[in-house]
């Protein structure tokens, strides 16, 4: 059953599901603050213990959602905000480590694809330090203290026969950064959330997860430093749309009186019967497909240099 489930790489819509179930989730602690003037929201939650762990489907750490619902515009000042925003929450969860620190930025996922290339192009509108301290200094910077930014973009697999974690390990051992910020594309439960949501955490993070593409984990236990992985949902796949399609469905039913007695059937469903409906009406081509918004090329231009910006800022 498990390959007919919605599958989401945010924290915040596994959690989500277990409020929908009313399941409490023990030692899974949750923070939201609201900055109403700019409808930023930004949630905190924090898996304290393994058997939080074990429900969530998710390692131990920090999970910090900023839902941003104009992110998708075209308004600079309004990215320019969301960029100071992430800025500050990237500096939250930087190990405790003496300043300046050296950081290495790793745009994963393939460039040649456009859902897929939010990493790669965050790389590219970095500003890179490290060559420069090198070879002149930190007063080339005109400052006291300049942090060593370098980054690198490992491509994927079937570009270069080699995993991301083999080719970063290597950069790793060679260049010895203190911390690692990894930039992937995601995949959403909600269709609402797609190129409207920056996920940051400090767990680290599995290219290719979120469209069942599973590569080996980057993360401080298998990278030897801490990783900081930041990722925006830009595809669904096929069982999201079913899924949300079928609450509507359900919604407007509830407000036709001819229909109601229909939907309180389909609302007694519970979730594994719900799953063998998806299952029956997705065929399995149709199960291993992946949407994107038509607008995606803007979108992720315009993530990218938001994003950038953050780590600009945040490292500057």
């Amino acid at each position: 059953m498990s390959q007919f489930q919605v599958r989401t790489d945010l924290a915040l819509e596994t959690r989500e599901k277990f409020e929908e179930d009313n399941v409490e989730i023990k030692g899974v602690r949750v923070e939201e603050e609201c900055r109403e003037e700019s409808e930023i929201k930004i949630t905190t939650m924090v898996i304290e213990t393994e058997n939080g762990a074990k429900a969530m489907g998710k390692p131990k750490g920090t999970y910090i959602t900023l839902e941003a619902a104009s992110l998708d515009s075209q308004d600079e000042d309004y990215h320019r905000e969301v960029s100071v925003e992430l800025a500050r929450l990237i500096q939250r969860l930087l190990p405790e480590k003496k300043d300046p620190v050296s950081v290495l930025v790793a745009g994963l996922g393939n460039r040649e694809v456009t859902p897929d290339a939010l990493g790669p192009r965050v790389v590219d509108n970095m500003l890179i330090t490290r060559h420069v301290l090198k070879e002149f200094g930190k007063y080339a910077f005109g400052e006291e203290e300049v942090h060593a930014v370098s980054g690198i973009v490992p491509g994927v697999m079937a570009q270069t026969g080699m995993e991301s974690q083999e080719i970063i390990r290597g950069v790793v051992e060679e260049t010895k950064p203190d911390v690692m910020i990894a930039i992937d594309a995601l995949a959403a439960r909600s269709t609402r959330r797609l190129s409207r949501t920056i996920q940051i955490t400090d767990t680290g993070i599995n290219p290719g997860s979120g469209v069942g593409n599973h590569r080996h984990g980057l993360s401080r236990e298998t990278i030897g430093i801490p990783v900081i992985a930041i990722g925006v949902p830009t595809v669904v796949d096929a069982a999201t749309i079913v899924n949300d399609t079928m609450h509507t469905l359900i919604q407007a039913m509830e407000e036709n009186s001819h229909l109601k007695t229909l939907s309180a059937g389909l609302n007694a469903l519970n979730e594994m019967e719900k799953y063998e409906l998806i299952r029956e009406l997705l065929s399995p081509q149709l199960n291993t497909m992946f949407v994107t918004p038509k607008d995606i090329d803007e979108s992720v231009k315009r993530l990218s240099f938001t994003i950038s910006e953050g780590l600009n800022i945040a490292f500057a």
